[in-house]
């Protein structure tokens, strides 16, 4: 908050990267003594609705309301990390009206990469409303320097569509397709269809609840069609020409790693 007191008077840019809800699930300011870690998990929300909510009404009280756009959203689906029995015995998590969404974080599956993705922006975008567009997070940049009046950079090729127009409104250029990379594994999706690095596709028609797998020999048109077009976006994006591998993933155990990483530093000792 007194980040945006002081640049009232100027345009800015605000990212906040809060670390609810993730595990280890810990007291926050507002827990009471002897909560029960179901209840530390519901304090949790309560804290970061609170944090939010904080900031909103401070965006208020200086008039900056409609002249600021919020963004709320999170990198990924619903963890199992830090979300134990212990929180909630059924583990009742990642359900939408009552059905399981299907997968979790850490999956290239619906549960693990499709997150709410929330704009509030007061006297311009109409609250309460509901898009069916696809967006992933290369959008943002092209997005927020629309907003800005900015022009990207010539010469590099951005794969991100602004949605600035459908924020205003507009009826804008939605995009056809959104890709999803998690180090060696990946998938491209449209509105129907899915495709994986494998070469599968999935039937999406019951997403996020369902993703059938199509036979690979299947003669349905609009599986064929489906896969024609996602593989040809694939093949233009290439995502198997960049780095796939994170350092020290050539070790298959944390242990190898340790001693591979022991073996570097004698190695480095016995050169000096």
């Amino acid at each position: 908050m007194d980040f945006i007191r002081r640049h009232k008077d100027q345009p800015f840019y605000f990212y906040l990267a809060e670390h609810l809800i993730h595990g280890p699930i810990l007291k926050t300011p507002d827990s009471k003594e002897g909560a029960s870690p179901s209840q530390l998990y519901d304090d949790n929300i309560k804290y970061l609705d609170k944090t939010v909510g904080k900031l909103v009404a401070e965006l208020d009280k200086l008039g900056l309301r409609e002249k600021t756009l919020i963004l709320f959203t999170t990198d990924n689906g619903t963890a199992t990390v830090g979300y134990r029995e212990e929180h909630d015995p059924k583990k009742d998590v990642g359900q939408i009206a009552g059905r399981h969404v299907n997968g979790h974080k850490g999956e290239l599956l619906e549960g693990g990469c499709r997150v709410p993705f929330i704009a509030s922006w007061k006297g311009t975008l109409k609250p309460g409303g509901v898009s069916g567009e696809l967006h992933d997070f290369s959008d943002l940049l092209p997005t927020f320097a629309d907003l800005a009046g900015a022009k990207l950079p010539s010469g590099v090729k951005f794969d991100g569509r602004s949605f600035a127009p459908q924020l205003r409104g507009e009826k804008g250029n939605p995009r056809e397709w959104i890709f999803v990379q998690l180090g060696a594994g990946w998938y491209v999706r449209d509105d129907g269809w899915k495709m994986n690095e494998k070469g599968e596709l999935f039937n999406m028609k019951d997403a996020p609840f369902v993703e059938q797998l199509v036979p690979a020999d299947s003669t349905d048109p609009a599986a064929q069609a489906a896969r024609k077009r996602l593989a040809a976006v694939l093949a233009d994006l290439n995502p198997a020409g960049g780095k796939t591998v994170p350092p020290g993933a050539d070790a298959k155990t944390k242990a190898e790693r340790k001693a591979k990483k022991a073996a570097q530093k004698s190695a480095a000792a016995a050169k000096k």
